[in-house]
């Protein structure tokens, strides 16, 4: 294997989303674009898969088992020495009168779009990481 190639490492992203269906729809999307997708589904739950491993990017629902358990994720996240890239994602969900019935999460014309802002956001990543490199190596 080349060194370039071996300097080629796929993204790690959290997904975080009670909604069994929306995590699921997500991490489809995700997995199908090239990403290394590990999901949660709790606030709770990301806390420690963030202690736990490395991730390039944190995507996280806001609403979970509190009306603020995405925020708390993802001021977990900026703690953290490896500082991800952070977003809120939300899914949209059609809910009839019972509160029951869940329909299409994303829809397919949407899908570009929503890869091309993860796509930004781990570049600006990318780009914030190799300038503080440069600072600490006194470049």
């Amino acid at each position: 294997m080349s060194h370039a190639a071996h300097e080629f490492e796929v993204a790690r992203v959290l997904l975080v989303d009670d909604d069994p269906t929306s995590r699921l729809t997500l991490k489809t999307v995700l997995e199908a674009s090239g990403y290394n997708v590990d999901s949660a589904a709790s606030a709770a739950e990301a806390v420690g898969k963030l202690d736990a491993g490395q991730y390039e990017l944190v995507l996280s629902d806001l609403q979970m088992e509190s009306p603020q358990a995405g925020l708390k994720v993802l001021a977990h996240a900026k703690m953290m020495d490896y500082k991800p890239a952070t977003a809120i994602v939300t899914t949209y969900q059609s809910v009839g009168p019972t509160r029951k019935s869940s329909s299409v999460l994303i829809r397919p014309e949407e899908v570009p779009a929503l890869l091309g802002k993860i796509a930004d956001l781990l570049g600006h990543r990318a780009s914030r990481r190799l300038e503080r490199e440069l600072r600490l190596a006194g470049a």
